[in-house]
């Protein structure tokens, strides 16, 4: 059986819940969902699907996630109408509840897009929505579903659209919005509604349990005599990578930390203190300047992620070269990484990340990567177990390529040093009204686009910093948060008069999606 990570799942975990994957960019989250209630969720692609690997994991249920594609596209991903006709529950997410409806005959059309927060009406009564009492939902589709055959209807959209039903005499059923979005508020109600009054799922899945699993995962597949290479962040999902790795193969482990230039003010001294303090002491490599001189200049942030990831893959081979006994270079890969990199199946890619698609095909290692499908919130409690310091499981995440992605247009130094000095102006603010602790992600983005102000009674041409402070539990999606007006004021002042090259600072009040959270 091809289990996602079937060496610590699949001898301990029965009747699952089945994800089937169309490409969604939610479909890890949906999986998530069902873990948060502690039921296991395994997720596979649609063209792994067949009636034997069905009969092989025996799931409690099937939820099929959403997709980016039209059912009527030619290489839409589809799945047989026989998966309807297994006598197990099943529940159509977006792309999922059109595919159903589909199999079942009824009509698709591209209409009027709803996107974002949108307003449901429910018109039948039905365990699906028992104590759910919201009426907005989230929304991500154009398509929408004209009808479905021998089905009732539950609720509509205010455009009139089908926003959820039921096939008769079955439990089946197909919902137009996301209930595994945080968005869609009290939506994992909808989802428990469906594992236990519908399909009647067991508890089987703590995280408690993971640590110990993921801890021989790593045994198991390293071995007794061989080193691992893991670079170092001092972000929570490469120290609590380094931290498992450390609990497995003890000092066989050889953890690296680079500083490319990129970093935050004072971060590369912060980084190597907090290691220290859970026992972990990095190979420290000063490699600024031969980032930065490759960077300049550059004005496509996938080039500089290409470029970041082929620089710090350099630095790991001259590593490994030196040490044969290294065999396996690890990464602190989260699942975001993964489907933002396109690397899943029929997903858009929507970017590159460094310790995912940015590695050049040169760099041929033995990878691993114990954390690559669970989310950031999950990660953290996994450090929580291991007894990882606060500060540092919650430590706001920055990207891999760092700065880089936050400096839109051509890459300056001028423009790294206003990026660097900006986003310390916001972190220090924010901590200073105890307000950081309370946010995902908080930092400056500068772009090519000038303002014209007035500096010293003379007219001044400027760059524009934009501020980004968001909410989000996992990276997936994200909202904006609505900062005080005299933190704002305070922030706005500090930049533009400590910055001489800065006249207008703006706030980013766009969720993810349509936005991401960092500007490329």
């Amino acid at each position: 059986m091809n289990y996602v990570s079937d060496s610590f799942i699949k001898e301990r975990v029965k009747k699952p819940v089945l994800v089937i994957n169309f490409g969604g960019q939610y479909s890890h989250l949906i999986a998530r969902r069902v873990r948060e209630l502690n039921v296991f969720s395994l997720i596979m692609n649609y063209e792994h699907i067949n009636e034997r690997v069905l009969r092989e994991i025996n799931p409690c249920a099937i939820i099929l996630s959403g997709g980016p594609y039209s059912v009527y596209d030619e290489k839409a991903p589809r799945i047989g109408k026989w998966l309807l006709e297994q006598d197990i529950p099943v529940l159509g997410i977006c792309y999922g509840a059109q595919l159903i409806a589909s199999l079942m005959g009824g009509h698709i059309k591209e209409g009027i897009g709803e996107y974002g927060r949108t307003k449901i009406n429910i018109v039948e009564k039905d365990l699906l929505f028992d104590g759910w009492s919201n009426d907005y939902v989230w929304m991500s589709h154009r398509d929408y579903i004209i009808d479905v055959p021998d089905s009732k209807i539950i609720a509509y959209t205010s455009n009139n659209y089908i926003a959820a039903y039921k096939l008769r005499n079955k439990k089946i059923y197909g919902v137009q919005f996301h209930p595994e979005v945080k968005h869609t508020i009290n939506g994992t109600r909808i989802i428990e509604n469906f594992l236990f009054k519908i399909a009647d799922c067991k508890k089987n899945w703590f995280v408690e349990d993971l640590v110990k699993s993921l801890v021989d995962q790593i045994k198991g597949t390293v071995g007794d005599r061989d080193k691992v290479l893991i670079a170092v962040s001092g972000g929570v999902d490469s120290t609590v990578t380094a931290y498992l790795l450390k609990i497995a193969i003890g000092e066989r482990v050889i953890p690296v930390f680079i500083n490319h230039g990129l970093l935050r003010e004072g971060e590369d001294k912060e980084v190597v203190e907090n290691l220290s303090r859970i026992g972990i002491k990095p190979l420290y490599i000063d490699a600024y300047k031969r980032f930065l001189d490759r960077l300049i200049g550059t004005c496509d942030c996938e080039t500089r992620r290409k470029i970041i990831g082929e620089e710090y893959a350099r630095i790991f081979k001259e590593i490994m070269d030196r040490d044969p006994s290294i065999k396996w270079f690890a990464q602190g890969t989260t699942y975001p990484d993964v489907v933002e990199s396109g690397t899943i199946p029929h997903t858009d890619k929507i970017k590159t990340h460094h310790n995912v698609g940015g590695l050049p095909e040169w760099f041929k290692v033995n990878i691993i990567e114990p954390l690559k499908w669970f989310y950031k919130d999950e990660v953290r409690m996994i450090g929580e177990k291991l007894g990882i310091p606060k500060e540092i499981i919650e430590r706001h995440p920055f990207p891999g390529p760092g700065l880089a992605v936050r400096i839109v247009g051509k890459f300056t130094l001028k423009k790294l040093g206003i990026a660097r000095k900006a986003s310390k102006i916001v972190e220090d603010t924010l901590k200073k009204y105890g307000l950081y602790d309370n946010v995902w992600q908080a930092f400056a983005v500068v772009g090519d686009d000038h303002w014209v102000g007035i500096k010293g009674d003379k007219r001044v041409e400027g760059y524009i910093v934009t501020i980004r402070i968001v909410h989000s539990d996992d990276g997936m999606t994200a909202d904006y948060h609505r900062i005080p007006y005299e933190v704002l004021d305070e922030i706005t002042a500090k930049i533009t008069g400590e910055i001489p090259e800065v006249t207008m600072v703006t706030y980013a009040v766009t969720p993810k999606p349509p936005s991401t959270i960092e500007p490329c």
